[in-house]
Formats: structure tokens, C-alpha cells, sequence
């Protein structure tokens, strides 16, 4: 088994949280090398304040896993794909879909695997999910998403500029869902963009959409305000009558009220699992769904102003 030399660039929460156990527990990667711009170190991998330094010292890395907020990413991904690297990008893999469609070409042009995850996709029940609704239309549709950005969020202000998805950093995780199980494509027929009047990016957002063909209601409610228990649920009603609930983020599908599908959430580990197929394959995957459909959001949609946010 061929054993890949990867660095992180971006030390935030979800690296900590995520890829950091992910990648120690995978035989197939090796962490060598940490980029973080504050200098933070972890056991047993070299620290550099800049990618090209980490790159310059350490010619054998052949992989890097890119977690910087999404403003940065297609610079630091494209020097990446220039120095001959590999590139794992986190969701959302760019800030535009101009960017990501040129990392794709660029990617090609150098011959590297260029992957964008979307980790709500890599659960067991959203995988039933799509293959129950392939023969069949969709009749209703319903995705609550909604948390407390205090709890998820803390500190990380980066959201809330221009570029930041605001409640599209958790929002496009229903949409890579809902790209993925939905046997025709679906479009934004309509939004509306709540943000707080001291904020560049919404705290909530209500979106329908369409499809091709015939259906009674499409909809999304994604809301950072919310305390207590959260919520990530998408309800799926075909036009035979059954009944889809998808509950905790893509976790849990019950069909017509009966547990279908339940695991506990391994996402990252499968998302490494196929990146190690993909760089052994010489195959990229860049899925620009989701993306789409945020950006066809923020085209269309009808802005709100709301209080400020204060954290």
C-alpha cells in the first residue's frame, strides 16, 4: 500500500476536530507537515508560517489537505497544484465557482487529483437515500437547518465577511445532500438572505426551489439563531406517498416512520478512504452542486436586514 507524505494548511476547528484523528488513524496518509499562519505546531509534523516554505523544505510531500477559510483557498490551492502536490480541499472548496472551475482545469493541466469534499455526503443513510428516490419523483421536500453559530462558530469572524457563506457554511451541507439524492436537478427558484445589518454574510436564509418536473413544494430553512437541541433534518415526500426523514445531518433515515438507516457519523474517515482511492486511481472528483446552488441564492435572492450580531 502506497503510504502518502500529507500537510494540513489552515490549523482551525475542524481541522482539529476532524482531519487531525482522521489522518493519524489512516495507514494510507502520513502527516509530516503543518502550514498555519500563527505558528500552531502538532506532534510529530514540521510547522510552517507559509506553504511555499513547507514546500521548498520538504520536496517528498505529495499530498495537502486544504482547511483555510474559503476566501483564501483557490490561491493557496493553485500553488499548491503548481508545486506538484495533490490537493484535498474542505467544503466550501472556493469562495466562487469561477475559482473552483479553474483549479479543475488547472488540476487537469498538471496531472494531480484534485478532490472537494463534501463530508455530509459520505454517510451511510444518505447513500439509501439516493438510491430509494432514484425511480421516483419527488413530490415535497423540506430541509430545516438550523443551530446556534455560537456553539459551531466561536470566534471566527472570517464567516461574517464578504466571501464568508455566513449560514451557507452549514446551509450547503443540506444542499450537498440534497444534490446528491435527488434523481433530477434542482434549481433556486427563489430566496430570501436575512443579514444582520452590521454583517456581509446572512444569519439565516428561506429558499424554493424547482425541478423539471411536477411537484407541490421545495423548500429550505437554514437559521444560525437557534439554541437548545439543533436541528438538520431534510423530509422527502415522493409522489407514491412514502415519507423520507433525514435526521442529524444525513446520520438517521427513517422511510414512512420506520428507522431505515442509522450509523454513527464517520464521515471524515470516508472521505479519507476515497481520497486514498482517488490518488491511486490518478482520478479527481470535483463536485460543484452545492456550490451552484449558494450562488444562485445569493444571484437571486431578496435581502432582509435584521438586529446586529454580537457574539
Amino acid at each position: 500500500m502506497t503510504v502518502h507524505k500529507i500537510g494540513i494548511i489552515g490549523l482551525g476547528k475542524i481541522t482539529e476536530d476532524q482531519h487531525l484523528p482522521v489522518i493519524a488513524a489512516n495507514p494510507a496518509f502520513d502527516l509530516v507537515a503543518v502550514s498555519s499562519q500563527r505558528g500552531i505546531k502538532v506532534d510529530g509534523a514540521r510547522t510552517f508560517r507559509a506553504p511555499a516554505d513547507m514546500y521548498e523544505a520538504m520536496p517528498e510531500l505529495d499530498v495537502v489537505a486544504v482547511c483555510t477559510p474559503p476566501q483564501v483557498r483557490h490561491a493557496i490551492a493553485r500553488e499548491a497544484l503548481a508545486a506538484g502536490k495533490h490537493v484535498l480541499l474542505e467544503k466550501p472548496p472556493a469562495a466562487t465557482i469561477s475559482e473552483l472551475d479553474d483549479l479543475a482545469a488547472f488540476a487537469a493541466a498538471q496531472g494531480r487529483v484534485l478532490f472537494t469534499t463534501w463530508h455530509s455526503q459520505y454517510n451511510a443513510a444518505v447513500a439509501h437515500a439516493r438510491d430509494l428516490l432514484a425511480h421516483h419523483s419527488v413530490k415535497r421536500l423540506a430541509i430545516t437547518w438550523k443551530e446556534d453559530v455560537r456553539r459551531w462558530h466561536p470566534g471566527q469572524k472570517w464567516i461574517w465577511t464578504a466571501g464568508g457563506f455566513g449560514v451557507f457554511d452549514p446551509g450547503i451541507n443540506a444542499l450537498s445532500i440534497l444534490t446528491e439524492i435527488m434523481p433530477t436537478p434542482v434549481f433556486v427558484r427563489s430566496a430570501e438572505l436575512t443579514f444582520p445589518e452590521n454583517c456581509d454574510a446572512p444569519i439565516a436564509a428561506s429558499l424554493a426551489f424547482a425541478t423539471n418536473g411536477p411537484h407541490d413544494s421545495l423548500t429550505a430553512e437554514f437559521d444560525w439563531r437557534q439554541t437548545g437541541p439543533q436541528t438538520w433534518d431534510i423530509v422527502i415526500e415522493t409522489d407514491e406517498g412514502t415519507e423520507l426523514r433525514l435526521a442529524n445531518g444525513g446520520a438517521r433515515l427513517e422511510v414512512n416512520g420506520e428507522l431505515d438507516v442509522e450509523r454513527k457519523p464517520a464521515e471524515y474517515e470516508d472521505i479519507y478512504h476515497r481520497f486514498a482511492q482517488l490518488l491511486r486511481d490518478n482520478r479527481s472528483l470535483v463536485d460543484s452542486a452545492p456550490l451552484r446552488l449558494v450562488a444562485d441564492s445569493f444571484l437571486i435572492g431578496r435581502r432582509l436586514t435584521t438586529e446586529p450580531f454580537h457574539e
